[in-house]
Formats: C-alpha cells, structure tokens, sequence
C-alpha cells in the first residue's frame, strides 16, 4: 500500500455512512454526463463508472437520474422508470462493487426546467410542472430548433403525487443495487423550486412559509427513508444561480437553516452543501442571480446527526485540511473526477491534475454514434500514460484497506 502524502492524509481514512463504511472521505459528486440511450444506461456508461471506482473513489454519487420522463436540457439523461432501465443500472453497480466502492443513487426531477417540446415530454404526456407557474429565465435546448429557452410551467395540483414517484424511484434503485440514494435538492430543480420564494408563490401547505416551502423536500426524504432507511442523502445549493434561482441573504439563511436543521433531524446518511460557484451562477439585467455566502459557516451548526458533506472548487489539500479541523466529515470533488478517473491516485501521491478537459464533447458525446460516446468521457489517461489492458486493475490495490 502506499502511504498518503501528508497534505492530503485526512482524505484516506474510513468513514461510516449509513449503512457501509467507505475506505475514504473522497465522494465523487453527481456529474451530468449524457450517454444514456432513450433514459437506457448503456455500455460505456458501465466503463466509465467502473473506471472511477478501480481509480478509488470511497463513495460514488450517481449522474442524476430522472424519476419519470422529463423533456430535460440533457437528451440522452438516464431514467430508472423502467425494467430495462433498472437492469442497466444494476451492470454498473455491480461493477462498482467488485471493484471494492460504494454507489448511490441520485434521485432527479427538473420541474419547470423541461421543455413542452422535448421527445420525452411527449412521450410523458404531461404538463411541465412546478410549485407555481413562473417561467425560470434562460435555457438552452440543444436538440431543439432555434433557442426556446425555458416555458412557463403548469402549477403542480397535487405534490404527493411527485412525492411518491421519489418513493418509487428509490425501490427501483434498492432492485438495481445502489447502496443509497441522494436527492438531488439543488441547482434549481424541483425540490430547489420548492425552497426558494421566487419560484414557490403557492398558498396552501406547499407554499408561503419555510416551513411550507420546506415540506416538499422534507416529505420526500421521509418517503425514501421506508425503503432505504438511515441510507439517504440530499444534496443542497443554498446559492442559489444556477437554473434562475436566487433569495435575499436573508431569506436564504432563515430556509436553508430551517430545512436543513429539520432534513438532519431525520438522520439522514449525509448532507451535501455545494459552495459558491461563479461558473454556475447567471446574469440578469446586469445583475448575478445568485446569493454569495459562506455555506459552512452558515450552515454547519444545523448538522448534528448527520455528516457533512462540502463540495464545489476543493482541493485535495483543502478537502484534507476541512476534514482535520473537523468541520466536515467528507469531501466531494466533480470536474476533477472527469477528467481523471484516477483522482484519488493522484491526491493519495500527491500527483498534478494534468489532464486536460474535452469541453466540447464532455456532455454530450460525439454525435449519435455510441462508438464515439467515450470521446472526452472514459478517454481521460492516467498519471500522463496511455491506457493499457489492466492498468486500473494494477492500480486499485493501492485503496484497498
């Protein structure tokens, strides 16, 4: 075994969560990636997963996968709806764990962020739903004509009905293998719209107060936790930005520190918190839309069942650095496990993030032709080698404790 550099050591110890307990504080965060074929896991999806697990990942976090048909900004996003989709995910979980990590499940619902004309959405038969009918401003449709952008949404009549496809999805994952599941709580998305005030302007029970915009999010982790118990995680962008979101900072503190303080009491495996990212935030009339705040500071006093997960711009030596001062327990890295499936290696030897990034191709593969799905996806070589037959296998003794 090789010893962690001193900079990154508080990385490489084990940790409890949940149920299991992962070799490393290193996650791998929830990253869009696209090769899904009709919302179907494919092949290449099972190498690149399987890639990231033999390069040392403690626990993997899933792309985000769709809970019903949803006309998504990503085409080719994977589903777990169905039979065919539920064995195709259960080939990369297996995969996952024989090579010695651990995978949840992200559980996704884009609410007024799909598109009335996008094929899945007409294949789904339903209205775009959210809290309340407020259109979020920009979109981008690349398979669609011209630049629609996104529609205003139809107002969602009955939530639990949403509820109860999360429930639903997360026995699919149990069949498929994942060893938990995180609600995708952020970046906009429909439990995000049901948080923030500017896109939740409803009067009944869902809407109005924290404590009604926060009983959406909360009522679907307690739905997940009968099928998945003490192994459920949620995912939260306090910053908001991204996808037209975005409080007064005092608005954000008071919902945020309310739902998570509740989300804890339920002893949930882990909290994620996404800091600050300008690259994620956008632009109207001249103004950022997000609200730019110290997640850790503002928020960690709320955890106290739960662990702690940070994420969004870390370092190795940061992450490592957090973890010793024990203000997280657990450090989540997304665009480094992109473009090197063996981040861990590299932060475990100290070793230079050299590779460079495939921006063109990184989510939406090369085309239509699934030959060319690996370009900027599992093409990323190692420590500056070509791949060769066998060289994760050789690495992958290094994470074994």
């Amino acid at each position: 075994m090789v010893a962690p550099v001193a900079s990154t050591k508080a990385l490489f110890t084990p940790l409890k969560v949940g149920d299991v307990t992962i070799p490393n504080r290193i996650q791998m965060s929830a990253l869009t990636r696209n090769r899904a074929l009709n919302t179907v896991p494919t092949d290449v999806m099972t190498e690149y997963y399987t890639q990231r697990a033999q390069g040392g990942a403690g626990l993997i976090v899933s792309e985000g996968i769709l809970i019903s048909r949803q006309g998504t900004e990503w085409e080719h996003a994977p589903g777990i709806w169905s039979s065919e989709q539920i064995e195709g995910w259960r080939k990369i979980t297996d995969a996952v764990h024989a090579n010695k990590s651990f995978i949840y499940a992200q559980l996704w619902h884009v609410g007024r962020v799909a598109h009335p004309d996008a094929p899945q959405q007409k294949k789904a038969g339903v209205p775009v739903p959210a809290p309340s009918a407020i259109a979020a401003r920009g979109g981008k449709f690349r398979f669609l004509e011209g630049e629609p952008g996104y529609q205003t949404p139809t107002e969602i009549k009955d939530p639990t009905v949403f509820i109860e496809q999360f429930r639903q999805a997360a026995l699919n994952a149990k069949k498929a293998g994942f060893d938990g599941v995180e609600i995708h709580g952020a970046n906009g998305y429909l439990v995000h719209q049901f948080l923030d005030n500017t896109s939740n302007q409803r009067t009944d029970k869902w809407g109005g107060s924290v404590e009604n915009r926060s009983r959406f999010g909360l009522e679907i982790l307690k739905a997940v936790k009968t099928v998945f118990g003490k192994n459920v995680a949620i995912k939260l962008s306090p910053t908001g930005g991204y996808n037209d979101m975005g409080m007064t900072l005092e608005d954000t503190l008071e919902t945020f520190r309310y739902f998570i303080s509740q989300a804890d009491k339920l002893g949930l495996a882990y909290i994620t918190l996404a800091r600050y990212s300008a690259m994620m935030d956008v632009t109207f009339d001249g103004k950022t839309r997000g609200t730019q705040h110290d997640v850790l500071e503002s928020y960690r006093s709320s955890i106290k069942k739960s662990l702690l997960f940070l994420n969004v711009g870390l370092t190795a030596e940061e992450g490592a650095k957090l973890i010793q001062e024990r203000k997280i327990d657990g450090a989540t890295y997304g665009l480094p496990w992109i473009m090197h499936p063996d981040f861990a290696l590299r932060a475990r030897l100290g070793q230079a993030l050299d590779n460079e990034p495939n921006w063109m191709l990184m989510q939406i593969g090369e085309g239509e032709d699934l030959e060319k799905w690996g370009a900027g996806y599992t093409d990323y070589p190692a420590l500056n080698k070509a791949p060769s037959p066998g060289w994760f296998k050789r690495l992958s003794g290094v994470f074994r404790h």
